[in-house]
């Protein structure tokens, strides 16, 4: 049994115990289609359409896994706008596209914005990666940018005085174990166990800690096994000291092979829909994993989280990606985000707000503007 014990007690480092606000970036390929269907978001479509949320969800980023049920909007958008291509066709665009990229513009938008810290994605569900890896990919090799998106956005960031996070998807890279994803239940079962993912994803986390030693290291759904996990903190800590680590590091191996069974994963999903019934939808609001430094809560509110250390993240809109679907009703105001920061810091939280650029790397004045319009919010009258 993995051993957590080195890091008992260990207390949350003063720079992140103080409620703040941080900015989220999920970028990559899924921003050339930018396709979900809008206007329903992921917390009223695990009520009314638990079966199907993510197949059906405004989440732009899941893109690639909506596209594999035919049946979907998605995959009906796909069939209209580009044939029979699959996914991956959205790589030589997304490279091109991506050239004009530009950190610095980046890094000024958040500091005017208020942010204290950055979280960038470095490696989404589809397995690509936002860094030139030395880790091979056993199933899709040179599955990476040649640029460094990463170490250009970390410079920029730290060179105006805030702190660079990294995610990383941990727990879904569907280059290793695609398939089709439609529930909760077909999510743990989708998280890939092999040996050879095991080693891939720890080697990555660990270049992505040796390479930027992100002040942040924030995993995703969850990890293919516990058992690897005090060496990656131990690792992590001995590189970053004031480093905090997220909750989403669930490493139940067992739990993820049963869940392929039909049967157990549906008594699974039977389980997680008497919860949602009877206590309302909490991402990540459950039981605490074996370590962490901060909970998070994805679309929702972490008051219930009482005497720890929590994070609240959203997307501007009702995804992460850049969903050219949504309106701008579906859109946070200025307004709006300064009403939901004031309501998670009186509860101790922190704000980790998203954006969901362009593949160009623009920022859709929509959310631009909302942020700018959040800062001079947070000034008081000038």
């Amino acid at each position: 049994m993995a051993d957590f014990s080195a890091f008992k007690d260990r207390p949350v480092p003063a720079w992140y115990a103080e409620p703040q606000f941080g900015v989220f970036i999920h970028w990559g390929m899924f921003a050339i289609p930018a396709f979900a269907p809008p206007g329903v978001s992921i917390s009223d479509l695990f009520v009314s359409d638990y079966d199907n949320a993510f197949v059906l969800g405004p989440y732009a980023e899941w893109y690639a896994n909506a596209l594999r049920d035919p049946t979907s909007p998605t995959a009906k958008h796909h069939a209209e706008h580009y044939g029979d291509a699959p996914y991956d066709a959205f790589r030589a665009p997304f490279d091109e596209a991506s050239q004009a990229f530009d950190a610095d513009a980046w890094a000024d938008l958040f500091l005017a914005a208020g942010a204290k810290y950055v979280v960038f994605v470095t490696k989404h569900h589809d397995g690509y990666c936002l860094w030139p890896t030395s880790v091979p990919n056993p199933w899709k090799p040179g599955w990476n940018s040649q640029r460094d998106f990463v170490g250009e956005l970390a410079a920029a960031v730290r060179k105006r005085g805030m702190r660079f996070g990294l995610y990383y998807s941990g727990g879904l890279d569907w280059t290793a174990h695609p398939r089709l994803i439609r529930n909760m239940g077909e999510m743990f079962a989708a998280v890939p166990t092999s040996d050879d993912y095991r080693a891939y994803a720890l080697a990555q986390a660990k270049e992505l800690i040796d390479r930027y030693q992100p002040s942040v290291l924030w995993n995703d759904i969850a990890w293919p096994s516990a058992e690897d996990l005090p060496e990656l903190f131990a690792h992590y800590y001995a590189v970053v000291p004031d480093g905090v680590i997220n909750d989403r590091w669930l490493g139940v191996t067992p739990l993820f092979e049963s869940l392929r069974e039909p049967a157990a994963c549906a008594a699974f999903n039977d389980r997680i829909k008497d919860s949602i019934q009877k206590n309302g939808v909490h991402f990540n609001g459950g039981a605490p994993p074996p370590h962490c430094d901060f909970r998070t809560v994805e679309y929702g509110s972490g008051a219930h989280l009482k005497g720890v250390k929590w994070e609240s993240t959203r997307g501007l809109g009702l995804a992460f990606g850049y969903n050219a679907a949504e309106a701008t009703d579906d859109y946070m105001t200025g307004q709006d985000i300064a009403d939901l920061f004031a309501e998670v810091k009186a509860d101790g939280g922190n704000l980790l707000l998203n954006v969901g650029p362009r593949a160009d790397g623009s920022i859709p004045e929509v959310q631009s503007k909302a942020l700018l319009e959040f800062a001079r919010l947070a000034a008081g009258p000038a």
